[in-house]
């Protein structure tokens, strides 16, 4: 882990410079290219490349639950006591390419939930534009909140995502998983249509953030304020291979930098750093086996974070490790899609961004299964069996095990 901090002190001005350099070839090519889609007859119109889709999910969680105490706060916060019918996610998205070489996207979700008695909130969760480089936009910047390009379920849409949560393994490195930054992403034409199709095929794909992905970022989370001047720094290689009728897609990444606790998510008498920042690095890899029929899904990694140590009642620099596998096989029956799925995830390490950097070690086994009738909804069940460590300076000692059925409706539109 620590060649990760030295890649960031000894590359993050090279970073900088790359991104000077490739804007003022963007300058360049601008200048050169034709204007006339903007100025041109009524149906060139920007305002006529706008697009607007969304889903919305409905949850039940409490069905064969064996320990009311058991919670999931990342994932859902329905789970366990207090918990009922949930309104998961409400997502609308706005999009479009107003331009030859600049491309737009807001989404906004009204199914916020900051506490578990305040649900149902309006925020944004992503909110940029793309400013291609080259006729096809092949070279691109990405510009404001939007997802941080390490892993790929975290990158995975979750309306396209089998299992109802994200593994703690590789979620736990970002909140909501996005930040604010700027990013560069590459990518062959011919792999960028690939990546669409992935998506539009239904086999689960997790969109196109380029073969190559290099950037910075707040570091602090979504919807988050910096609290120092330290830019985290992201960067990502993967790419999807086709092998006979089958699409195999590795990747790797990293990032690296200094994350800085917030006053609110401190426990009265928990000891910290003098300056409440830690190291905060991981590197993973991920493999996909997209499902015709067959699928396999992994990812794996590693680093460095701020946890809860109750041995000495303090928030300690520790290490941290984590991953799941999930199986499945697609399946169609009269124009109906079923996809059986289970996953095995595991996690050893803190959560910065909960109460006290909570310290967790998580085991879980989920088996179940999508229904999709017609496009436009979706039915999940699955069958959880969970062993959550999570402990923080009022919580210690704390290991909840149980079972739980959880179901979900999806309406795509």
């Amino acid at each position: 882990m620590y060649i990760l901090g030295s890649f960031y002190l000894n590359f993050h001005r090279s970073v900088i410079l790359l991104f000077v350099g490739l804007m003022t070839i963007f300058n360049s090519a601008m200048a050169q290219s034709d204007l006339s889609t903007s100025v041109g007859t009524e149906q060139n119109k920007w305002y006529d490349r706008i697009n607007l889709r969304g889903y919305a999910q409905l949850r039940y969680n409490r069905l064969l639950e064996t320990n009311p105490l058991l919670k999931n706060e990342q994932g859902d916060k329905s789970w366990g006591d207090g918990g009922g019918l949930f309104i998961r996610r409400v997502r609308l998205v706005f999009s479009g390419q107003i331009s030859e070489r600049v491309f737009f996207y807001i989404q906004p979700d009204f199914a916020s939930s900051i506490s578990t008695d305040n649900l149902h909130f309006g925020q944004i969760r992503d909110a940029y534009f793309d400013l291609g480089l080259d006729d096809d936009n092949e070279f691109r910047f990405r510009i404001g909140q939007s997802k941080i390009p390490f892993g790929f379920e975290n990158m995975q849409s979750s309306s396209n995502r089998l299992p109802l949560d994200r593994a703690d393994g590789t979620n736990s490195s970002f909140v909501n998983e996005r930040d604010l930054g700027v990013f560069f992403y590459w990518a062959p034409k011919r792999i960028r249509e690939r990546f669409s199709l992935l998506v539009n095929e239904g086999l689960k794909g997790s969109g196109d953030f380029g073969v190559f992905g290099l950037g910075f970022f707040n570091g602090q989370g979504a919807n988050k304020p910096e609290l120092n001047k330290n830019k985290h720094i992201v960067t990502r290689i993967s790419y999807p291979l086709a092998v006979g009728n089958q699409f195999i897609e590795p990747g790797i990444q990293a990032y690296t930098g200094r994350y800085q606790l917030f006053d609110a998510q401190l426990s009265e008498g928990v000891k910290t750093a003098s300056d409440k920042t830690y190291i905060d690095e991981r590197i993973a890899a991920s493999v996909v086996l997209y499902p015709k029929p067959f699928g396999i899904q992994a990812e794996y990694n590693v680093g460095r974070g701020p946890a809860f140590d109750k041995e000495t009642d303090s928030i300690r620099s520790e290490k941290l490790q984590g991953g799941y596998v999930t199986f499945s096989y697609r399946k169609l029956i009269n124009d109906q899609t079923f996809i059986p799925f289970a996953r095995l995830h595991y996690y050893d390490g803190g959560k910065k961004h909960e109460l006290d950097a909570r310290k967790y070690e998580v085991k879980e086994l989920e088996i179940g299964v999508e229904w999709q009738p017609v496009k436009q909804f979706e039915l999940v069940c699955q069958y959880t069996l969970s062993s959550r460590r999570f402990e923080d300076f009022k919580l210690q000692d704390n290991l909840q095990r149980g079972n739980l059925l959880r179901i979900q409706a999806q309406i795509n539109f």
